[in-house]
């Protein structure tokens, strides 16, 4: 793994100017299994539900996807990949998506392992619901008044 991918900035462009897309290309290929495939399709899905997502590589190495806020990230391990939403806990799961992170008072995530389908409807139903618990916590420039 090259040391771009270890990065610890938000910025969406590593040390050695690699953006973070290319960074989270990088870690799909990298993983060369079931969890890059996923990890893959997942990315697809949440550009699908919002074409305007933002992609970033924090903490390390997450991929980290942002509309007005952080939607969600998509980290790896050994037995799954795991969809953590930010503000996940605010959220409302008519399908029951969220398995994991249940106790918390804010996160909620999705562990997805080797084999399982993804309600791909519900999920692009969260993603939108998590752009828009976003946007309506945006704080907006107060008009400017003339003196």
């Amino acid at each position: 793994m090259k040391k771009a991918a270890t990065m610890k900035t938000s910025s969406p462009k590593d040390a050695d100017g690699a953006s973070a897309s290319k960074l989270i290309d990088g870690r799909i290929e990298e993983l060369g299994d079931w969890r890059g495939e996923m990890l893959g399709r997942i990315r697809a899905l949440i550009k699908d539900a919002d074409p305007d997502v933002v992609e970033e590589w924090k903490w390390r190495g997450v991929p980290v996807w942002e509309h007005d806020g952080i939607i969600c990230t998509g980290e790896t391990y050994k037995a799954v990949v795991k969809l953590t939403f930010a503000k996940g806990a605010a959220l409302d799961d008519p399908a029951g998506l969220f398995n994991s992170s249940l106790d918390g008072n804010v996160r909620r995530a999705i562990d997805i392992r080797e084999g399982e389908k993804i309600n791909e409807k519900a999920l692009k139903a969260l993603i939108r619901a998590a752009v828009a618990l976003n946007a309506s916590r945006v704080k907006k420039k107060p008009a400017k008044t003339k003196a």
